[in-house]
């Protein structure tokens, strides 16, 4: 048997899909999984051992005739029996029906007709549990897993050595994780903490903790963050994971992490580090299990991040 998984969004919602996947594999262990997602995806599969293949489908894209006709035949020569569709756009649900596909399962709605199964798109929920959902259109009950990661082991040495390199100590460090990401400007979505909030809050980290470190966990897209940070704390330790596993591991070691709405927050939710998130635009009980004992949100009143005051992520750090 072979299943097919569309799932269009960035790094962070495959973490969240991770639990689907988990669940796939355990009531069909001899099934060959895939998924179908967009390039800036695929490195979230380093780190998930359910997966087969990784295709990818730039679903943003402007996609034209011979894309589409490209994609089928792709499908079509792995003939899959089974597609769980998290995309709700009509040519690819067109697509999957033109494939043949027996079983396509995804969320009601205008283009359900396409599908062979269909559940109702709760979107108030945790996304991970929203997605989980897709799964009872096969007849599995079961409750929706918590998320979780497979870090190899290179990728942990590596976050071992790094530690070793730059002398943290026995006291550990607090790791901190800005979210800058081009994708989500473009989508007019503001998940970045102002530079000077940030530099608030680490001056105040290092005068109380003197001992801990504290780790800037830099993206691609932060380098102008951090040099405007180092004016003001020129003892902060800089860190490039150059893949999402290494990132986890560092993530994994840390005694907290800080952070924004982003792929960092789903990982360190899968390695179960403790973590305080800041949101702005999106909504917590979108992106954290309720139940979480270790991952907490810090709301933006305005859904604006700049608006969240410093002081009120310090209250959040330091309540004990």
């Amino acid at each position: 048997m072979r299943i097919l998984a569309l799932v269009p969004g960035g790094i962070g919602e495959q973490i969240l899909f991770f639990p689907t996947l988990e669940t796939l594999k355990q009531n069909y262990p001899n099934a060959v999984i895939d998924v179908l997602v967009e390039p800036r995806a695929k490195a979230a599969y380093r780190v998930c051992q359910s997966v087969n293949e990784v295709l990818l489908f730039d679903y943003q894209d402007r996609n034209g005739l011979a894309d589409y006709l490209n994609l089928l035949g792709v499908l079509r020569d792995r003939e899959y029996e089974i597609a769980l569709n998290l995309e709700q756009g009509w040519a690819i649900a067109f697509l999957l029906w033109l494939n043949g596909i027996p079983l396509r399962t995804g969320y009601q709605g205008r283009n359900a007709y396409l599908l062979t199964h269909s559940v109702p798109l709760k979107s108030e929920q945790y996304a991970a549990h929203r997605y989980h959902d897709l799964v009872g259109s096969l007849g599995i009950q079961t409750p929706c897993p918590a998320p979780k990661l497979s870090v190899p082991r290179v990728d942990i040495d590596w976050a071992e050595a790094e530690k070793k390199r730059l002398g943290i100590g026995d006291s550990g460090y607090i790791a901190i994780h800005s979210g800058s990401s081009k994708s989500s400007l473009s989508k007019n979505l503001v998940k970045t903490y102002p530079a000077k909030s940030w530099s608030q809050i680490i001056k105040d980290i290092q005068a109380k903790q003197p001992d801990v470190s504290i780790v800037w966990l830099q993206g691609p897209d932060d380098a102008a963050s951090i040099q405007e940070i180092r004016t003001s704390a020129p003892n902060l330790t800089v860190v490039e994971p150059p893949d999402l596993g290494k990132l986890a591991a560092f993530i994994a070691g840390a005694n907290l992490l800080l952070c924004t709405d982003s792929a960092p927050l789903q990982t360190a939710v899968a390695v179960g580090t403790y973590t305080i998130a800041l949101f702005g635009p999106t909504e917590v009980k979108k992106r954290l299990p309720a139940d979480s004992k270790t991952c907490f949100g810090v709301q933006s009143s305005t859904k604006a991040m700049v608006d969240i005051a410093p002081v009120t992520v310090l209250e959040q750090i330091w309540r004990g």
